[in-house]
């Protein structure tokens, strides 16, 4: 009881000075940005991040720059909903059965060194170029890799614990529940966080190939107009969106697992 109560206030503690090294680290980073855009000395290459404020603002104010993010994670979510539904559907199935994953295992290795690139280009020629075929070709380049994790955590599953739940003849859903889940939960994080940081730029992909809306049609648009302040602007604007889901959804999850564990 003392042990758990000295770690969650260390976590406390830690807690403010986690954030205060992120804060510092960024800052740094914005420095690197500022000294570059200085020795190249030229707005069109790269600006400096001030800048950028007024672009900002002004695709802030029509709509456009929000109606674009939008458009964005609505497809990342769908994406992630069915690769992570599918790919831990698929993982727990080759890892608890031998024969399956001999099987699937060649499939599974195919798919994990296809290009996302050519994924996406077979779906839009196949189904066409529409919101079916953008988010299909993102799930499936997802799939693989969150099969894979999800398998080898089957694989560690504690046999104890299954034989336990066998002899008190647990119904399945409590069982996965109770025994297989809780087991599974760092595993389900890890694909979960690495998920979302490969679906949401495969999207820009499928977006900058073949879309209408979104943050990857109009980084297109500006790459056309080399309009390279535009471009940061919603690559910038994403990609803040997206260190939000991180640090206030993703980090917390995986740090709520591990006390649990521990």
């Amino acid at each position: 009881m003392g042990g758990a109560t000295g770690d969650a206030r260390g976590g406390a503690r830690s807690e403010p000075a986690r954030l205060g090294i992120t804060a510092v680290s960024l800052a740094v980073l914005v420095l690197l940005w500022v000294l570059a855009a200085h020795l190249t000395d030229d707005p069109q290459i790269l600006p400096q991040p001030w800048a950028l404020a007024a672009p900002f603002a002004e695709a802030l104010r029509s709509g456009e720059l929000l109606y674009h993010l939008g458009r964005t994670l609505g497809r990342v979510a769908w994406a992630f909903a069915l690769a992570m539904g599918a790919g831990i559907a698929l993982g727990m199935a080759m890892g608890r059965f031998a024969k399956l994953d001999r099987w699937l295992d060649p499939w599974l290795v195919i798919f994990l060194n296809l290009p996302a690139l050519v994924l996406i280009v077979l779906c839009y020629l196949w189904i066409g170029l529409n919101e079916t075929a953008a988010i299909v070709a993102v799930t499936l380049n997802k799939i693989p890799n969150v099969a894979t994790v999800i398998r080898e955590g089957a694989r560690a599953l504690d046999p104890g614990l299954d034989a336990m739940a066998q002899v008190y003849r647990m119904p399945l859903a409590r069982r996965l529940r109770h025994v297989v889940l809780p087991q599974l939960a760092p595993f389900i994080t890890g694909a979960a966080r690495s998920g979302i940081a490969v679906i949401w730029k495969i999207v820009l992909v499928v977006e900058f190939l073949g879309r209408s809306d979104g943050v990857g049609f109009q980084i297109h648009l500006y790459f056309q107009l080399f309009d390279v302040g535009m471009v940061l602007v919603y690559a910038f604007s994403f990609i803040a969106v997206m260190l939000a889901v991180e640090w206030l959804v993703l980090q917390p999850w995986e740090r709520r697992v591990r006390r649990w564990r521990g």
